[in-house]
């Protein structure tokens, strides 16, 4: 049966089946091959599309404009200070706003419920370039990133270490399950994530016949993995706790011993960038050859390219 994902809003991968998900890698290669070869593309030829940035933006960004153009879009940027979005007007109304006047819709900023509100009420394609809760776009590139180091996702092991309840560790963990990864989060236990989702991820990983599992020991995590992925110790909007996670995520930091504890001389490195060199990940490792991570950013642009292909695109 075709993928039809025309009109659809990404804003969790919750929302997509693990078919859908595999043909947005699979559209992603096809647009990656063909951007390596210079050919542009006419997909979203006419279309206008908003990015509305509440959060400071380099790879999702340059990404999403860059993707439009090079298929014949364009792209407006909306910074926090250029429209009223819930401070002058609530959310219902700037949507409802933007829908008339956009093809497509960007969010990229703290709260989930805006992302979900946009999409609620707009009319039009929303996509999530990031919430405090989740960051799909992200996770569409790190799949990319390992599927071509391996060759395959399902069976993999990918672990993450550090903090553990973050929007990067709560969507690598949907994203696992969601293509059988095998799924390990090693952080403090304080810093695991919600019980909730936690409890999601177990039975949607069942049905694919994988493993989620949390891990206090960074050593015992790691090992037997495919690929190591960290972020920073604290999020956007979280500086105030910086020294306080310091010294709950030392131990937790991605270096030469603990990428040695894999046992796995072919394990990749991944992060989400920007890094913090020399706290979650030392600079060894993230100048290595095993470090993939700017594979992964370039990667961005493609499954993003993808994303709006999919669900706005003419095809």
């Amino acid at each position: 049966m075709p993928i039809n994902l025309r009109g659809k809003s990404f804003v969790t991968l919750l929302d997509f089946s693990t078919l859908e998900i595999q043909y947005l890698l699979d559209l992603s290669k096809d647009l990656k091959a063909k951007k390596r070869a210079g050919i542009r593309g006419t997909t979203l030829q006419g279309k206008n599309v908003a990015l509305i940035f509440e959060k400071a933006s380099t790879r999702t960004r340059c990404a999403f404009t860059v993707a439009c153009q090079d298929e014949g879009g364009y792209a407006e940027f909306l910074g926090k200070n250029d429209i009223h979005l819930g401070i002058k007007e609530d959310i219902k109304d700037t949507a409802r706003v933007l829908g008339r006047m956009f093809d497509g819709i960007q969010f990229r900023g703290f709260e989930q419920a805006t992302v979900e509100t946009l999409a609620a009420y707009s009319g039009v394609p929303v996509w999530n370039g990031l919430t405090d809760l989740y960051h799909p776009t992200q996770i569409l590139a790190d799949l990319l990133t390992i599927s071509e180091s391996f060759g395959k996702l399902k069976g993999l092991k990918l672990v993450y270490v550090g903090d553990g309840r973050n929007n990067m560790a709560n969507s690598l963990m949907i994203g696992s399950a969601k293509m059988g990864l095998d799924f390990v989060i090693g952080a403090p236990r304080s810093l695991w994530p919600e019980e909730g989702l936690y409890n999601k991820c177990l039975e949607i990983a069942a049905s694919n016949n994988c493993r989620i599992h949390l891990e206090e020991n960074p050593s015992v995590a790691v090992r037997d993995a495919h690929a190591i992925y960290t972020d920073v110790w604290a999020s956007m909007g979280e500086e105030s706790k910086k020294k306080e996670r310091e010294a709950l995520l030392r131990p937790y930091q991605v270096n030469d011993e603990l990428l040695n504890a894999t046992g796995n001389p072919e394990t990749i490195f991944l992060h989400c960038l920007p890094a913090n060199k020399g706290q979650e990940v030392t600079e060894s490792v993230f100048e290595s050859d095993r470090s993939k991570v700017f594979d992964e950013a370039e990667n961005r642009m493609h499954t993003i390219k993808a994303v709006m292909v999919a669900t706005l695109g003419d095809i």
